[in-house]
């Protein structure tokens, strides 16, 4: 089987077609930049994932990382891997010119970290967790700050981490026990304890640098007592270099289904004399501000949902198309040749499947990316409040939605391969397991849901919500210049209305009954506004390619566009009419969750 990355004219679709990337070159923070150097940019990521990361991707997801008691061990070859990333740019890719970046969009970023990232397994993660370390204190933190810990974490020097997670309180932050004494420097010694920490120790840099919440001693109970500190693994002499050990101890290492690569650590804080930690920002502010990596992370989440959907899916059309066997039931000869299983209507469906959730979340996570842009790039104050307003609002969904339908599009991999997708000499199986976890951190699917319904929708008098719909409303408009498109438009504006009615539903159910009863089915609430938004992008992603059709494309375009149309016919079809299910049990506030009792189980 040849080793398939990413679709790169999917990739060229998406970033050209759909959004239009190249017109970010007339905004001044890209003005040096070009569509060229957007696509060396991406090459040299498709270069680098196939010449360091591809060789060893099994060889990370078998190998993990281990720790003797003293130290952690990784294999030797990620490191040479993710200095091959640092020294082309790329891990900078978005950062100012004068922090060593290459101030490239987000979304050009994206589409070359796409590449690295199925290559690598999550091994990319100790990169990604670094630059999200980076943009929060850019944006956070002081001067000072900013010079000792932001510009060696944009060489690679340094890595970055948060640490949230403890182990009494897990999502609950506001049961965060923590605790950060000031000292007489101004400084504050910080000691507690947290896990689930996404590359919290490790080989790969000079120094590791976490951003910790804490509760300063005396500060309110709940959230609005939390602070954030900078709490590095090793001190700083005057002269920048490394000084003395900053009493943060790894108590272990977790041991993942997926995800191998990026350890997964449990952190002890202060055992001594207390970790010295250095506050970003305000006193109880602390939230806020991490507020600012995790909406970060949570579109890397999804990103990711994405992205090893694309790659199961690719692995799997690819497998399909040369792997014989059966003949189709129209077929009586036993003596005539077997076909490629990529004839049988059950595997095209399968496949198709798979594309719709796929593509569609690939679209999400690239508007949800270039939102994130706009909302510091565009023209004017007004587009960029809108950007942030619509992203904002979008946020839970662009996290949730591909990071639930990535592992199912990854689930009918495995199915089309058969046998051959359950074991590890492909890697399908392997994209399943690192899929599995993006429904779980960043904010469990169940807390991504709440935060829509309780907070997004009916914030600022349901602003983003309104902005959300209208989005859709124009595109519906657009779409009826194409009667070939009447089928979608029609539905879709169909599938407002429910959505609408829904919505209203909720929300007074959330004002008139008890409210947990009312909150009981809220996963169904964000899958059933997911799936609209996935439909809308269809609708998008549809109106570029009947364009394109009508202009007669050679043959290979011409069968591209053609297989676009046809996944949204399948998502129109066979996915978006689910909605109506879920409605109903919404309308009606449906109990059966909610009365079940822990005894009946």
């Amino acid at each position: 089987m040849p080793a398939t990355l990413m679709n790169q004219r999917d990739l060229e679709f998406m970033l050209y077609e759909l959004f239009d990337s190249e017109a970010l070159t007339s905004r001044e923070r890209y003005q040096d930049h070009d569509r060229q150097t957007f696509n060396e940019v991406v090459n040299t990521a498709k270069t680098i994932a196939e010449k360091y990361f591809l060789p060893i991707r099994r060889k990370l997801d078998i190998e993990q990382p281990t720790f003797d008691g003293k130290k952690v061990h990784i294999i030797p070859e990620l490191k040479t891997a993710i200095d091959a990333v640092n020294e082309s740019g790329i891990g900078a890719a978005t950062a100012d010119y004068d922090l060593g970046g290459m101030q490239l969009p987000p979304i050009i970023a994206s589409a070359a970290g796409s590449y690295l990232s199925v290559a690598g397994g999550v091994g990319m993660g100790y990169n990604m967790l670094t630059t999200a370390n980076a943009n929060l204190l850019q944006a956070h933190g002081s001067a000072e700050l900013i010079e000792t810990w932001v510009k060696p974490m944009r060489e690679g020097r340094f890595m970055g981490t948060m640490a949230m997670t403890e182990p009494g309180s897990g999502s609950a932050l506001g049961d965060l026990t923590t605790k950060a004494v000031k000292a007489e420097n101004g400084t504050y010694r910080i000691s507690g304890s947290k896990i689930y920490i996404s590359g919290g120790d490790h080989d790969l840099s000079e120094n590791i640098v976490h951003l910790v919440l804490a509760r300063i001693q005396g500060a309110p109970k709940g959230v609005k007592g939390i602070s954030l500190f900078v709490v590095p693994k090793f001190l700083l002499n005057d002269d920048g270099s490394l000084g003395d050990d900053n009493e943060v101890a790894l108590a272990g290492l977790f041991h993942k289904m997926g995800g191998r690569a990026q350890t997964s650590t449990a952190l002890s804080f202060g055992e001594k004399n207390g970790a010295i930690g250095y506050l970003v920002g305000e006193e109880h502010c602390g939230l806020k501000y991490m507020f600012h990596m995790m909406n970060e992370a949570r579109i890397m989440v999804g990103t990711s949902g994405a992205v090893l959907a694309v790659a199961g899916y690719q692995y799997s059309v690819d497998y399909a198309k040369n792997r014989p066997q059966g003949r189709l039931p129209s077929c009586k000869d036993p003596q005539s040749p077997m076909v490629n299983i990529i004839e049988h209507a059950d595997v095209k469906r399968m496949l198709l499947a798979q594309k719709s959730y796929a593509e569609g979340a690939m679209a999400l996570v690239l508007y949800g990316t270039q939102l994130s842009d706009d909302s510091h790039t565009s023209a004017t104050a007004e587009q960029r409040q809108y950007a942030h307003t619509l992203l904002d609002f979008l946020t839970p969904i662009i996290k949730t939605w591909p990071s639930e339908y990535g592992p199912k599009a990854n689930s009918l991999a495995i199915q089309v391969m058969g046998g051959h997708g359950y074991i590890n000499e492909h890697p399908v199986e392997m994209f399943y397991r690192d899929n599995r976890l993006n429904p779980i951190h960043e904010g469990t699917t169940g807390i991504q849901s709440l935060d829509l319904i309780t907070r997004k929708v009916p914030m600022n008098n349901m602003q983003g919500y309104k902005a959300t719909l209208a989005e859709m409303v124009k595109t519906i408009e657009y779409a009826k210049q194409y009667p070939s498109l009447n089928e979608f438009s029609s539905q879709l504006s169909q599938a407002l209305d429910t959505l609408s009615v829904t919505t209203q539903a909720v929300l007074s159910a959330m004002s008139t009954k008890n409210i947990d009863l009312a909150l009981a089915n809220s996963v169904k609430y964000l899958e059933l506004f997911g799936h609209v938004i996935i439909a809308w992008l269809w609708l998008k992603q549809s109106i570029v390619a009947t364009k394109a059709i009508a202009e007669q494309p050679h043959q290979a375009d011409m069968h591209f566009y053609q297989g676009k149309l046809q996944a949204c016919q399948y998502f129109y079809r066979f996915e978006l009419p689910e909605i109506s299910v879920w409605s109903n049990l919404l309308i009606n506030t449906d109990s059966t969750s909610f009365d079940m009792q822990p005894d009946w189980f």
